[in-house]
């Protein structure tokens, strides 16, 4: 079982916890984080990219002609949904998955509490310098914390959720995690 300190937010070690294997300790399975973020999309609008005449090139009315790179598909299906979605099980493998790579990477910071008194940009800051963390951060709590999710809502590459918006997107395009040790116990409950 992974062990993990326990800081206070100012950066205080009050303890240690012991992070479930079957949700803190799975093999890392790349494919499946990948299968989990992919999205596909036809890009370009609808504007027309250069005047009909004058210009010498051929006509063109869209950046999304089925001629061009990136362009959408000759007779392609219509009435179809492209949604995918993957099954529970793998969803929450997937989630397990990142978390496990974060734990290895040292990146996850457990803190035995986490709530503001009132919204203050500044005590998030604060929460930043005090880890010496500069590039993009998640915290996650265990139950909606509105002045956490307000008072970092202004800083950019910074975002709060609560465990039942917790996603591998979110997970992998964070470099650090800040998890409250209830998160953690909610965590372990939902996907071990």
């Amino acid at each position: 079982m992974p062990k993990v300190a326990v800081y206070n937010i100012d950066r205080q070690q009050v303890g240690d916890i012991e992070l479930n294997d079957n949700v803190f300790g799975v093999e890392v399975n790349g494919g499946l984080l990948h299968q989990a973020v992919v999205r596909a999309f036809v890009r370009g609008g609808g504007r027309k990219p250069w005047k009909q005449k004058g210009t010498g090139r051929a006509r063109s009315g869209s950046r999304r002609s089925p001629l061009w790179v990136g362009g959408g598909t000759v007779f392609g299906p219509h009435p179809r949904s492209y949604a995918f979605s993957m099954p529970r099980k793998q969803r929450r493998l997937a989630i397990k998955c990142a978390l496990s790579d974060k734990v290895q990477e040292d990146s996850l910071f457990v803190l035995d509490a986490l709530d503001f008194e009132a919204p203050k940009t500044k005590q998030v800051v604060k929460l930043l310098q005090t880890f010496e963390i500069d590039n993009k951060a998640l915290i996650i709590t265990a139950e909606e914390a509105e002045n956490v999710e307000r008072s970092s809502r202004n800083i950019p590459g910074v975002k709060a959720i609560n465990t039942t918006g917790l996603n591998v997107y979110d997970i992998l395009n964070h470099d650090k995690l800040f998890v409250t040790k209830d998160a953690v116990a909610r965590i372990e409950e939902v996907l071990a």
